[in-house]
């Protein structure tokens, strides 16, 4: 393989192909892997597609993909990548896992995308080690593969010789992630700047989370106190004060509380403070966070900033950044 001429010699990267292609992984993959990058030498990564079955492919949103090969690509790859998988509690063929385990043995990385967790557990190599995928597979894995360690809340996990990236975006942070490892910061940060995305991410997956939605069969029963609730969050919404509002004895309320939202009253109030917090992170970028903790009833900045580190794994300014870099990109 070639790069504006010259021949490559760098590690061989293989990308998976199937039908019901996840179109926006692979396209990580290939802007990462398979990029014409002149500027970074002969010892560049060197990439391909392989299909692990016979076509036509066809990818979300309508493409059809050509592959440079089968499964036999794997042989000679040092690092295999996997998008996410067509649905997450499809089963897995065989002969992927075996080769895919086969490749593994010969001292290939394997790199599983967003729901391509699903694939990368099936081989049982990550068994009594941890992995993640994005929010919303995490009990379907959990079920499916209850040897494997999930991580809900990280963008992705590096055990060495198998890693994995939460969300679709999350992968592009786990292939700069290699990127430094196998190469350094500094080429790093030039794929960075190529792809308008910052080298590095603070936090986790948790931040992206969305807010707990009350239960279907339950929420009438209190959706009133949650929506005066919800217009109230700078006040004092003890246990005491929404039982009274609620005209119930504190522990009914804790007990209807739970049915319908799945949370404490206080677990819930918390959640929604931080909720209301991002929204003003995102909206009023002049606003001190001072203003934004007496605001949502978190008191004091430090309050505000202890949440955000224990609950969503980021600070409010490394929140902010993040939507100040997207509106000046």
């Amino acid at each position: 393989m070639t790069d504006a001429g010259v021949r490559l010699t760098g590690p061989r990267v293989v990308t998976l192909a199937y039908d019901g292609l996840c179109t926006f992984e692979v396209g990580v993959a290939v802007e990462v892997f398979a990029l014409p990058r002149p500027e970074m030498g002969r010892d560049w990564y060197r990439h391909a597609i392989a299909s692990i079955e016979p076509g036509p492919l066809r990818a979300v949103g309508g493409l059809t993909v050509t592959v440079d090969g089968g499964l036999s690509l794997l042989n000679d790859a040092d690092l295999i990548v996997i998008p996410g998988w067509r649905s997450i509690d499809a089963p897995v063929p065989e002969t992927l896992v075996a080769a895919l385990r086969k490749a593994h043995a010969k001292g290939a990385r394997l790199v599983s995308l967003c729901s391509g967790v699903r694939v990368a557990a099936a081989t049982g190599l990550l068994d009594g080690r941890r992995a993640t995928t994005h929010w919303r597979y995490v009990e379907t894995i959990r079920a499916l593969h209850p040897a494997v360690t999930l991580m809900p809340n990280v963008l992705y996990v590096d055990e060495e010789d198998v890693l994995t990236a939460a969300g679709s975006a999350a992968g592009i942070d786990l292939c700069l992630h290699i990127i430094r490892k196998d190469y350094g910061a500094e080429a790093a940060n030039s794929v960075a700047r190529r792809l308008v995305v910052p080298p590095h991410r603070d936090g986790g997956q948790a931040q992206f989370i969305q807010a707990p939605v009350a239960r279907t069969r339950e929420s009438t029963r209190l959706s009133p106190l949650l929506d005066w609730m919800r217009e109230r969050l700078p006040q004092d919404l003890s246990i005491e004060t929404l039982a009274r509002r609620a005209g119930m004895s504190p522990r009914t309320l804790q007990r209807r509380f739970h049915e319908t939202t799945g949370l404490g009253p206080g677990e819930w109030v918390l959640r929604e403070r931080l909720t209301r917090a991002k929204v003003l992170l995102e909206t009023e970028p002049a606003a001190a966070l001072e203003d934004i903790a007496a605001a949502i009833g978190l008191g004091s900045s430090a309050t505000l900033r202890h949440h955000f580190r224990t609950r969503l794994g980021t600070t409010p300014n490394a929140y902010r950044r993040q939507f100040t870099l997207c509106r000046s990109a």
